[in-house]
């Protein structure tokens, strides 16, 4: 039986990250409501009757940055508007992923359609055309200094609008004009106010901030698991998940993180074999997965909360409140989540940091019967030697991305804006931050399930012995050297597809469990 779609209908409905994907996917479909269309023909008529009367209002009569003070004819302001797209599309480098350029159209449309923008209804009818049809314009990655809006990546978002630019098209790059001709429909004209509305708003950082929320969450779920897996093959403690320790130290993003640890060790033979050890602390690595991984998903929440706000916001300039009142103001500038995306970035770093500090752990042999290197014929063989390596290397290149992209304000416009986010750039790099900590993730993953399997025939708890069964499927126990990066790219995709969070659900199912991993829904939704 097939399953209702939901429906997000813009500029009332409250908008997540988590939404906004699932209308890029296809998974959600999108209304303009008969009184969202009255709030964007009301605001149209409004900058029509200020073009009438000649009143001076930046953006729709007058020029641009340092040529605010010029005064357009009511003649030429609809050619204003044509023009700003093509001059500010000065975009280079490499092409944003397609998914990002969609989100972007998805997240003006929300914030035009609130009705503070002048746009008309028809430019609104065609960006959402181009979201159903997946015909998906091809925009550069760098270029914008994150204020002022995100002018250069918009300008070439919404070139195909006047025929202009390159789309993605059932799988071809092609030109917006030969689109147009091939579907039928004809370069939209623009009216006053309408070119600066859709290039002046936050929508490039807004939307790798929506794909740096859904990407490290899953970086989060999986590293937590891992580090359980890690905690049994190298005989950690279980004590320090427990709850009267965090509620000493009440941050929520620890106190989650452990629950989730002690939950997955729940009923593991592997802990009672070693409880009376002498042992009396493990290193750091194992000991204070709660507080790293909990500071991070901390981070986490903070970005998500900021993001949800600006998806729901209006970001362009200047706002038509009414004919009254027009606010020139500085809604498009991205500090708010500029920032946000900079303490994500080391946040998501710290991941890959101390995942890598236990893949190093694991390799020592300090724990009883998991030989060194976690092989047991070295010598003619390495073992797992050199993955750390990468690991290293990954972590290193982080760690040089750390640097925070809003700490740098370069004056732009003749000095009209004269400071400056950067939060495009510093989402660019939370992004490559991440893709990282995947790899760094993956290999953890095949280091944990190599020193699991030392510990046989002893059992781990139900859900840690399902992952690693899952784990087995794609990759086998090394006895001797092979090829590791063959290994490596199928924990790569492991971790990109969640199997291990997969395995979790699956074994809540079959055992019809009804408490819940993960515990937390706030950590776990976006």
């Amino acid at each position: 039986m097939a399953t209702t779609k939901k429906t997000f209908c813009f500029g009332e409905d409250w908008l997540t990250a988590g939404i906004a994907i699932s209308i890029a996917a296809g998974k959600t479909e999108m209304k303009l409501t008969s009184s969202t269309r009255e709030k964007v023909k009301a605001s149209w008529k409004t900058v029509q009757n200020i073009v009438e009367k000649g009143h001076p209002v930046y953006g729709i009569n007058t020029g641009f940055g340092p040529l605010c003070t010029t005064k357009i004819s009511k003649e030429d302001t609809k050619i204003l508007q044509n023009n700003i797209l093509q001059s500010h599309s000065v975009g280079v480098g490499d092409t944003i992923d397609m998914e990002i350029a969609k989100l972007m159209m998805i997240l003006k449309v929300q914030s035009l359609a609130k009705g503070y923008s002048g746009i008309a209804e028809s430019t609104l009818e065609r960006i959402i055309w181009h979201i159903e049809n997946d015909a998906i314009p091809v925009v550069p990655s760098q270029g914008s200094v994150g204020a002022s809006g995100d002018l250069a990546p918009l300008s070439h978002l919404f070139l195909p609008l006047i025929g202009l630019g390159k789309v993605h098209f059932k799988g071809e790059e092609i030109a917006a004009a030969t689109l147009l001709k091939k579907v039928g429909l004809t370069p939209l004209n623009l009216g006053p106010k309408e070119g600066l509305a859709l290039i002046n708003g936050t929508q490039f950082i807004a939307a790798h901030a929506v794909k740096v929320v859904q990407k490290l969450q899953g970086c989060l779920a999986q590293a937590d698991v891992i580090g359980a897996m890690m905690i049994e093959g190298l005989q950690g403690s279980v004590k320090p998940f427990f709850n009267e320790l965090h509620a000493l130290r009440p941050y929520k993003g620890n106190i989650h993180v452990a629950k989730r640890i002690k939950r997955l060790l729940k009923g593991s033979e592997i802990l009672e074999d070693h409880i009376d050890c002498e042992r009396v602390q493990d290193p750091y690595s194992l000991r204070c997965i709660p507080q790293v991984h909990g500071a991070s998903r901390n981070a986490w929440l903070h970005l998500k909360e900021l993001t949800e706000i600006e998806l729901n916001s209006v970001t362009d300039n200047p706002l038509i409140i009414n004919e009254k009142l027009t606010i020139s103001g500085g809604n498009f500038h991205g500090q708010p989540l500029a920032m946000a995306l900079d303490y994500v970035c080391l946040a998501a770093s710290e991941i890959g940091n101390i995942s890598d500090r236990r893949i190093y752990l694991a390799l020592k042999g300090n724990s009883p019967g998991v030989p060194k290197l976690l092989m047991e014929d070295t010598g003619i063989n390495s073992g797992y030697m050199i993955l750390q390596y990468t690991t290293a290397a990954l972590a290193s290149e982080n760690k040089g991305l750390c640097f925070p992209s809003s700490a740098d304000s370069i004056p732009t416009s003749l000095g009209q804006e004269d400071h400056v986010s950067m939060g495009s750039i510093g989402g660019r790099k939370a992004l490559q931050v991440i893709g990282n900590i995947e790899k760094i993730l993956a290999i953890e993953l095949l280091t944990a399930a190599q020193a699991f399997e030392f510990r046989k025939p002893l059992k781990s708890g139900i859900f840690l012995d399902e992952i690693h069964k899952e784990i087995r499927k794609k990759v086998a126990f090394a006895e001797k050297d092979r090829v590791f990066a063959d290994d490596i790219q199928k924990g790569i995709e492991m971790i990109k597809n969640q199997t291990i969070i997969k395995a979790i659900d699956k074994v809540k199912k079959e055992k019809n469990l009804k408490f819940e991993i993960p515990f937390s829904e706030e950590f776990e939704t976006y």
